[in-house]
């Protein structure tokens, strides 16, 4: 099943944020999906080499550069920073690598004059080269090896330059583009003239040269499958680099589409969230994980609103259990649950079943808070129980709730309410604490003085 021949290291491919704009929240369920994925792996003991990489140089980037009139790096610098914030945000742990296009400019280009020597690509009148689709099946090629497609239904174009085109049409497309005046600074040298590549070509030489021309996954989103990933298959096995018997990839997994609100996400409907949008409306990172790990990747997912609040009431049962089993376990050692993890594990193995893992854990909530209440769990076993979720936790990743996790805008508004108390503004200290309650939050005394908690 994987090529490491110790059967212990696994490579693992996703394609990454293109840093033209804020990712929004359906880019991130791939990401999170991918997170998920790998921690499982780990789970399950294997060694896994996570590689994302960065487009930093396409058709979108391009234009807006442009049109900003400012570099490159510039341009794309702050969305990385923001993108990577956001994933640190989701509890999204880095990858081992995060290759960008523009540094692997030497190896795309001799991915290019491979598949030109093999004959399935060629340099056209404009001084671009492009792929043909016509010679690479000649030799004997599958294209159309994730998804069936009708040759003789399909639009056929001669050729086509841009990195994304239309889902009927089969055109040649572009791996290198020959520098037009729209490009500005953004060109490369190369063997056919100054140009940048294609889109297509750039994860097929990043991946190949970090994971090796045959790896174990490739994840992304389903609207991936249909050009980009059946091109990137066509471009890495058209240069045949890969062993005799072997793939470009042994399993491809693609996530499905996330709605908002029901409907497809568009600035327009107002449903088209970026993470700042669901954080200034008091929600965590922590509750917009767990909610995106609620269902199957390969489902699609309505994303809304009610959801996250049932995700905050959620956490909230199970952080209130987590509790009490600390109290209860002390300082008391115990090997972790075997039977906790054992359900947990057999979930997960059927293709990432996360709705029956998380069935298993809030069926182990609701019988732990029963044994608490009836005062027959023992220190022993609560340390037990209390190993078998840290365990859990490493796969999910939602942690514990914490005052830093709170927004720091309904920190702000708890620092006013006391303000208000210490002025005896009674009135605005009421103002404030209905505020916070309809953003989803209700102030708690404790002996170190007021802290916010998710409302049940």
């Amino acid at each position: 099943m994987r090529l490491d021949p110790a059967g212990k290291k696994v490579g693992l491919y996703c394609c990454g944020p293109t840093i033209h704009d804020s990712a929004h929240i359906g880019n991130f369920r791939t990401f999170v999906f991918a997170d998920l994925l790998c921690r499982y792996l780990e789970f399950k003991g294997y060694q896994v080499r996570h590689v994302m990489n960065v487009t930093d140089v396409e058709d979108k980037i391009i234009a807006k550069v442009t049109a900003a009139k400012v570099s490159l790096r510039e341009y794309t610098g702050k969305y990385e920073a923001a993108f990577f914030a956001d994933l640190k945000a989701l509890s999204c742990r880095p990858p081992r690598d995060t290759p960008h296009a523009t540094e692997f400019i030497p190896e795309i280009i001799a991915l290019i004059e491979r598949l030109i020597a093999r004959g399935v690509a060629y340099q056209a009148a404009d001084g671009s080269v492009y792929f043909s689709i016509e010679k690479y099946r000649g030799c004997g090629c599958v294209y159309g090896q994730l998804l069936k497609l009708n040759f003789d239904e399909m639009r056929v174009g001669e050729r086509v330059r841009n990195d994304e085109y239309a889902k009927e049409s089969l055109s040649d497309f572009a791996l290198w583009k020959a520098r037009v005046p729209g490009d500005g600074e953004v060109f490369w040298p190369s063997p056919w003239g100054e140009g940048r590549p294609g889109w297509h070509i750039e994860c097929s030489a990043m991946s190949m040269k970090i994971l090796g021309p045959s790896f174990d996954l490739h994840l992304g989103g389903e609207d991936l499958v249909f050009p980009h990933h059946e091109d990137e298959i066509a471009q890495s096995e058209g240069a045949q680099l890969q062993a005799p018997g072997q793939r470009f990839v042994k399993h491809w997994m693609h996530g499905a589409h996330l709605l908002v609100e029901g409907k497809k996400m568009s600035k327009s409907l107002g449903n088209f969230f970026v993470l700042q949008d669901l954080t200034s409306q008091g929600f965590t990172g922590r509750e917009i994980r767990y909610l995106l790990l609620t269902a199957h990747y390969r489902e699609t997912f309505n994303f809304t609103l009610e959801g996250l609040r049932g995700a905050r009431t959620s956490l909230g049962r199970l952080d209130e259990c987590l509790v009490k089993l600390r109290s209860l376990a002390g300082n008391e050692a115990a090997a972790p649950d075997a039977a906790l993890l054992q359900a947990f594990a057999k979930a997960l193995d059927e293709d990432l079943n996360v709705a029956g893992a998380w069935g298993t854990i809030f069926e182990w909530v609701r019988e732990t808070n029963r044994q608490l209440a009836d005062n027959s769990l023992t220190a022993a076993r609560a340390a037990a129980a209390l190993g078998a979720w840290n365990a859990i936790d490493r796969v999910f990743g939602v942690g514990a709730t914490t005052e830093t996790e709170t927004p720091a805008e309904l920190l702000d508004l708890l620092a006013q309410r006391q303000a208000a108390r210490k002025a005896r503004d009674f009135a605005r200290a009421d103002a404030i604490r209905n505020e916070l309650k309809a953003k989803g939050w209700v102030i708690e005394d404790t002996p170190k003085g007021p802290r916010l908690k998710p409302a049940a």
